[in-house]
């Protein structure tokens, strides 16, 4: 995003080494709660097409550049991506995805500071054929003290111990 295209004001977002993963997405100067950062872009596909072009990928491999729009759209940011697809997973985001018209944005939640990186809850669904490893394979590394431990959503049960009963609200 460069100044000509944002209104001749200093650009709102950089990409550079993330602490958390690879690259990641980093605010170049303060952005207000409310303000929709970017689209996320790229190719859209089907997720027939989806599944095809990253059957071959290791099961431990837990990059993914793929965001679910409906029951019939993936968008690859793979394909004609842009900055969005480094901004990185966290349980405690500043960040949140929004569905409009097909499209597909990060808005900010709240106020982010310079220099601070742009985070969004990936909320990966489970599938009933996931491996058993499944969450070391979508391992969160946000660090924040509430973390889950996995990108993957809903947070996995926690087993039950033996003679424990479950309590109805």
């Amino acid at each position: 995003m460069n100044a000509a295209v944002n209104g001749g004001q200093a650009p709102l977002i950089e990409v550079r080494a993330s602490p958390l993963h690879g690259l990641g997405v980093f605010a170049a100067r303060r952005i207000a709660r409310g303000t929709r950062v970017i689209e996320y872009l790229g190719e859209r596909v089907s997720h027939e097409e989806a599944d095809r072009r990253y059957h071959h990928n290791d099961a431990g491999d837990g990059h993914t550049l793929l965001f679910i729009v409906d029951s019939h759209t993936v968008i690859d940011a793979g394909v004609d991506g842009n900055e969005a697809r480094f901004v990185n997973h966290s349980c405690a985001p500043n960040c949140e995805s929004v569905l409009e018209n097909q499209r597909v944005y990060l808005d900010a939640i709240r106020t982010i500071e310079p220099g601070e990186e742009l985070t969004y809850d990936y909320q990966i669904q489970r599938e009933a054929d996931d491996p058993p490893d499944i969450d070391a394979i979508f391992a969160c590394r946000c660090g924040v003290e509430r973390c889950r431990g996995s990108m993957l959503w809903p947070a996995p049960r926690a087993p039950r111990r033996q003679g424990q009963r479950s309590h109805r609200r």
